[in-house]
């Protein structure tokens, strides 16, 4: 199993509207930089579990944990041209930007990115990388118990 943190706009989708969704699940819809949409069409799997991460917001940080549900297909806002991740160069016959669906696993207490700053045994995060914008990026073994075990209070990850 492998382990990611997902970046979303609380405003767009936050970790309430996953648990609200139907069946509890969503299409990570609108990645438009190729090493994050690489990392979902060809190294996220089913059962793979990321941190749901809030940004571009005024405290930015992760607030909750989802798992990865589908196998990668065309993310459809890229043909639609009212829809603001519209890609005119994208064709249906040769889609380039992909999704997979996400689903809801647990509402954590929120940890701000101030605080994840704080701890040396996250400071190979690549979420805390100097000039980072990734909107998808792997998590380390290490990392994650970190951060479920010591920061969240939680054991073992129940699916």
């Amino acid at each position: 199993m492998g382990f990611w943190l997902m970046k979303s706009e609380p405003d767009e989708v936050s970790i309430d509207d996953l648990a609200a969704a139907p069946e509890q699940n969503f299409p990570w819809f609108g990645v438009r930089n190729y090493q994050a949409r690489n990392f979902m069409r060809e190294a996220m799997r089913i059962g793979d579990l990321a941190f749901f991460y809030h940004s571009g917001c005024p405290e930015p940080g992760i607030a909750g944990i989802c798992e990865v549900c589908s196998e990668p297909y065309p993310d459809a806002t890229q043909f639609a041209a009212v829809d603001p991740y519209f890609d005119p160069k994208s064709k249906p016959e040769q889609p380039r930007w992909w999704l997979r669906d996400v689903r809801f696993v647990k509402k954590t207490r929120y940890v701000p990115l101030a605080e994840l700053r704080q701890y040396p045994e996250l400071a190979d995060m690549r979420l805390l990388a100097r000039g980072n914008r990734l909107s998808i990026t792997p998590v380390s073994d290490e990392e994650w118990r970190f951060i479920t075990v010591q920061l969240l209070g939680i054991e073992e990850m129940k699916r």
